[in-house]
């Protein structure tokens, strides 16, 4: 996993240092306007484009589809279109058509393409007036990328086999033996058990971290091949596994409340990610993406991301209250935000811890 974006981003860079894209080039100045009249501007601009394409990892029922239909109520003016993959897919597909000088995709958004397309030399600066609404440190100060929905990660348990009393509380409670050979977390993706590994690096540094490590390698945690957490949480529901680790901490919980027999926990530190947001270089409807970058940032956006089960981004926007105790600060437990360039320098090295210690 680590070397295939290690691959991409080789690949990226160098083709982003022998492209040229001059539309994209001449229209950077509205990307960063900050005047008084940005909002005329935009609106006139966009008339004229028409149109505008999203590229998303967000699930096209559950949240593309709501999106595109409330930004399309309020911008009758422009047709949206959308494209729902994952976020290398999403970098790949751009790629190839910046290969071909022939964008289509105008806005990119999913966990990690920001820093992706920061680290190939692909995403511009920025600006929304949106941006003072969230809190400073999950923004990028540079505006290359901009946090869109929050990802906070903890443990779930077949509540059947596992009692709240002795579902574990803490990282060292993962070493009592009792949970030998029955926790499992996957490994498929980089904010899978790479993510549970580079959230204590960051935490608690290299030598504590790895100290732990090879302690918890003891308790023999089984690698479920799937990159897919959700498909994890159903096989703890299942009872399969009694205890999964590194999960999407709202998963259990939107299941918990249809009557399935599973909870969360979050440990401290609990880690927490982003969606990212850019509009990349030779985006042709520069101005239709800044509105939709200001709307899905706008608290009527967020609350449209909120309705379908999406944790906000946004101070001043709540989640679903199902999922409401999922958030660190309201939990109170603490919150090891990781960056997406934390995320994607870290990954390499604590794919190779887990190689070396969970394989």
């Amino acid at each position: 996993m680590a070397k295939a974006i290690r691959t991409w981003l080789l690949g990226a860079s160098m083709l982003a240092a022998v492209c040229t894209a001059p539309a994209a080039r001449a229209q950077t100045e509205i990307l960063t306007y900050q005047g008084a009249d940005r909002q005329e501007r935009l609106l006139d601009g966009a008339k004229r484009e028409g149109k505008l394409t999203l590229y998303s990892a967000m699930i096209v029922n559950q949240a593309l589809r709501p999106i595109s239909e409330a930004f399309q109520k309020k911008y009758p003016f422009i047709k949206m279109s959308y494209w729902r993959a994952d976020s290398e897919d999403i970098m790949q597909k751009y790629l190839a058509e910046y290969r071909a000088n022939n964008i289509v995709g105008d806005v990119l958004e999913a966990g990690g393409a920001g820093e992706l397309a920061v680290q190939a030399g692909l995403a511009q600066p920025m600006w929304s007036p949106e941006f003072a609404a969230i809190p400073e440190q999950r923004r990028d100060p540079r505006g290359l990328w901009s946090p869109t929905r929050m990802n906070y990660f903890s443990t779930a348990y077949n509540t059947k086999l596992v009692s709240a009393e002795d579902a574990p509380k803490t990282y060292e409670d993962l070493l009592d033996p009792k949970w030998k050979g029955k926790m499992a977390w996957s490994i498929g993706t980089a904010s899978a058990a790479p993510l549970f590994l580079t959230n204590l690096r960051i935490a608690w540094g290299e030598e504590k971290a790895m100290a732990y490590f090879r302690k918890l390698a003891e308790q023999k945690i089984i690698n479920y091949g799937s990159g897919n957490a959700r498909v994890l949480v159903d096989r703890v529901m299942a009872g399969e596994y009694p205890l999964a680790l590194q999960i999407y901490a709202h998963h259990p919980m939107i299941s918990a409340r249809k009557g399935a027999p599973v909870n969360a926990r979050l440990l401290d530190p609990t880690p927490s990610t982003s969606g990212t947001i850019v509009i990349p270089k030779g985006a042709k409807n520069v101005h239709a993406a800044l509105l939709l970058l200001d709307f899905i940032l706008s608290k009527e956006g967020q609350k449209v991301l909120s309705d379908a089960e999406y944790m906000p981004v946004r101070g001043d926007v709540d989640p679903v209250d199902y999922v409401a105790s999922i958030v660190p600060a309201r939990a109170g437990v603490r919150e090891n935000s990781v960056k997406p360039e934390q995320l994607v320098s870290m990954t390499e090295a604590s794919d190779k811890i887990l190689q070396d210690l969970f394989r």
